[in-house]
């Protein structure tokens, strides 16, 4: 019964933080420019993010290390330091989005502008950070994230063709804008196969104290949790197709055009659904954004460590989460558009990938650390073939992309 509520929380877990702004923006743009023509880029980003939390899960339950942990002991410090620069200044980027995405809920509900609210979402952050514990965060604050299958039962209502559906998870080239096309398959898949959360999974289950007895509701979580996130994906896609183009939006490049995709669904509610949906989503991304800032450093440096521990016990792990929250929000206090910065965060985001994905690879494949439960044919084919498809179309298109092309 305990391994079944373990379960149950994990997948509600999953469902309520896998859809966040970057999740949000690139599927509203995706469905608003090209239908239902990259509906593949979700589905292929959550077939990887599947493989590579319940390796996470695997991995810790197994071994007893977190990922960021296991390959400074496996690799060395020298090796590690690339990897760490470089999740550090992704994950800078994707925070700063997620505070804008917080933001952006707060000026759509009062009309003060989004910059004013961006170190007040900081402050609240922090204070969840510092007061809560992991429990509260990993649980509590993404169960309300549920509100986000909102854009499911929107979806289903819309009645869309779904045959139509299905044809978009296969790759076809559009007739138009190719470049962008790449573009956004490279975010989408940057925006299902962020860093953070296959490392903030495996440090969770280092917290929540997780054996080999776990092995089993870890597959259940990474599976059902994952799937059904990616169904959420879905549906903001299908939603933005069917609406957005329908008011003369094919290309979105205001904040202000997303929330006209539930109102022709629900009404007023819709607006409602909308913020709510953004707001919540964004503040559990930024919490975990956070806690896996402060993770990777203490962890990486062999700081004492965890939320549930008091900040007076683990300083290092407290000033961490404290320094990265109030950086992150400054480019949105002083403007920088969230919605342009998660697009071009979420195409870094798949660039960079190889530098933290491949070494652990090798770490699942490592026997000393989980012994006869190494990675199998299937699973490290998926991981290295998808990586590396994100890669080289991210190194391919995020240049046409600053510097224009067709």
């Amino acid at each position: 019964m305990k391994k079944l509520l373990e379960i149950s929380l994990g997948v509600v877990t999953s469902i309520g933080g896998f859809l966040e702004i970057g999740s949000m923006a690139t599927a509203a743009q995706a469905g608003a420019a090209f239908h239902f023509q990259l509906v593949w880029a979700v589905v292929l980003g959550t077939i990887c993010i599947i493989f590579l939390v319940e390796m996470a899960g695997r991995f810790a339950a197994i071994s007893h290390h977190t990922i960021a942990d296991g390959i400074r002991e496996r690799f060395g410090f020298n090796v590690f330091l690339w990897p760490l620069l470089a999740i550090l200044l992704i994950n800078f980027l994707v925070m700063s989005a997620e505070i804008g995405g917080v933001a952006i809920a707060l000026e759509l509900t009062t009309g003060i502008g989004f910059q004013w609210w961006a170190l007040l979402v900081a402050l609240l952050a922090w204070l969840f950070l510092w007061k809560g514990t992991f429990g509260l965060i990993e649980k509590g604050v993404s169960m309300l994230g549920l509100v986000t299958l909102c854009f499911v039962a929107g979806a289903v209502m819309l009645k869309p063709d779904w045959g139509q559906v299905a044809a978009g998870a296969v790759p076809t080239l559009p007739a138009h804008d190719r470049a962008n096309y790449w573009f956004m398959a490279v975010s989408i898949l940057g925006a299902s196969i962020s860093p953070y959360l296959f490392m903030f999974y495996s440090s969770g289950a280092i917290e929540d104290q997780w054996d080999r007895s776990y092995l089993g509701a870890n597959r259940a979580i990474a599976s059902l949790g994952m799937t059904f996130g990616g169904t959420i994906s879905i549906g903001v896609l299908i939603v933005a197709a069917l609406v957005l183009p329908a008011h003369g939006i094919d290309q979105v490049d205001d904040y202000h055009q997303l929330p006209l995709m539930l109102i022709p669904v629900f009404g007023f509610w819709g607006f409602v659904l909308f913020v709510a949906s953004l707001g919540i989503a964004c503040f559990g991304a930024t919490l975990e954004v956070g806690l896996q800032q402060a993770y990777l450093v203490a962890q990486g440096f062999g700081w004492t460590w965890g939320e549930d521990q008091k900040p007076r016990d683990n300083p290092g792990f407290s000033t961490v989460y404290t320094l990265s929250l109030f950086l992150s929000a400054l480019p949105i206090a002083f403007g920088l558009d969230p919605l342009k910065l998660t697009i071009f965060s979420m195409a870094l985001t798949a660039a960079s990938l190889p530098l933290s994905v491949i070494p652990f690879v090798f770490l699942l494949n490592d026997e000393r650390y989980v012994g006869k439960h190494c990675n199998g044919m299937i699973s490290n084919a998926a991981v290295v073939f998808i990586i590396a498809l994100g890669f080289v179309l991210a190194v391919v298109t995020i240049p046409l992309q600053i510097f224009g092309g067709t």
